[in-house]
């Protein structure tokens, strides 16, 4: 499974180009970003590609120096069942 990265998005395409699983992210300030959706295709499902998501957009945001305001529902829940990210999250 390789994730895709574009400005302020990771996400996984089937062999047509369908976006097929995706988390977003926008900036609101200065080091800061809202984790706003995350979708799975019916397809994927069951298979943990949304954690799998999560954690990619863990790394990256480590390795920007950025933290993560979620408001995303499945984003809040990831967070609160992964506590190795907690130093992710803006206070």
């Amino acid at each position: 499974m390789e994730f895709k990265y574009e400005e302020n998005r990771i996400y996984l395409t089937d062999k047509s180009g369908e976006v097929i699983a995706e988390v977003t992210y926008v900036p609101v300030k200065d080091n800061i970003v809202d984790i706003n959706h995350t979708f799975v295709d019916d397809c994927l499902r069951g298979q943990g590609v949304a954690s799998k998501l999560l954690e990619a957009l863990s790394t990256k945001l480590r390795e920007d120096g950025l933290k993560a305001y979620p408001t995303c529902s499945y984003a809040v829940h990831w967070f609160e069942k992964n506590q190795d990210y907690a130093d992710l999250l803006a206070e």
